[in-house]
């Protein structure tokens, strides 16, 4: 297994210890920094991993499949986190799983006919805002800042814009992928 590979497998190991910090606020003192030390770092293995494969030439159909995968798991089991202690809403978090499930299955579908879907512009994108809008979330800035409740000052509309643009991203990029793709489900046998 080259390094891009075990930075991807790494990721995917780092999520259950991200998950454990995110649910424990209460009992382990620093939790949601610790949560976030976690996420980050499972966020820049995702750029160097991509990054090292394409620089030395080490992109596999493993990395093209187990990268995206990665990504999902660490993203979704975020959000369901957030959405678990209030601070992400709950439709958007069914609306951006059912994205990455279909696209899991088109891939799949893809994976059937010996063809394997890299992830799009789109959805790298897509990645990117996603993740800086779970660190924003897991900072929590009102209530380091001291700013008051929910609803108060700029963090919390910046929080909520960067929700937003994170669905519409989600949309977009399965639109993307769709549009993009849509001969898999046509030459399915």
């Amino acid at each position: 297994m080259n390094l891009p590979n075990k930075l991807t497998v790494f990721r995917v190991i780092l999520i259950p210890v991200f998950v454990f910090f995110m649910l424990m606020p209460d009992v382990v003192p620093g939790a949601k920094w610790y949560a976030l030390f976690f996420f980050c770092l499972a966020s820049v293995t995702d750029f160097f991993d991509g990054y090292l494969a394409r620089k030395n030439n080490l992109v596999t159909d493993f990395g093209k499949f187990m990268d995206p995968l990665a990504d999902k798991l660490l993203i979704c089991s975020a959000l369901i986190a957030l959405c678990s202690n209030g601070r992400f809403p709950a439709w958007i978090v069914i609306i951006i799983i059912a994205r990455e499930f279909t696209i899991s299955g088109f891939r799949l579908i893809a994976s059937d006919n010996g063809r394997v879907i890299s992830a799009s512009m789109w959805g790298k994108v897509k990645t990117v805002v996603q993740m800086f809008t779970v660190i924003m979330l897991i900072m929590d800035l009102n209530n380091v800042t001291g700013t008051g409740q929910p609803g108060d000052g700029a963090v919390y509309w910046i929080e909520q814009s960067l929700i937003y643009l994170a669905l519409a991203l989600t949309v977009i990029s399965l639109v993307d992928y769709i549009a993009k793709n849509r001969d898999v489900i046509s030459t399915t046998k």
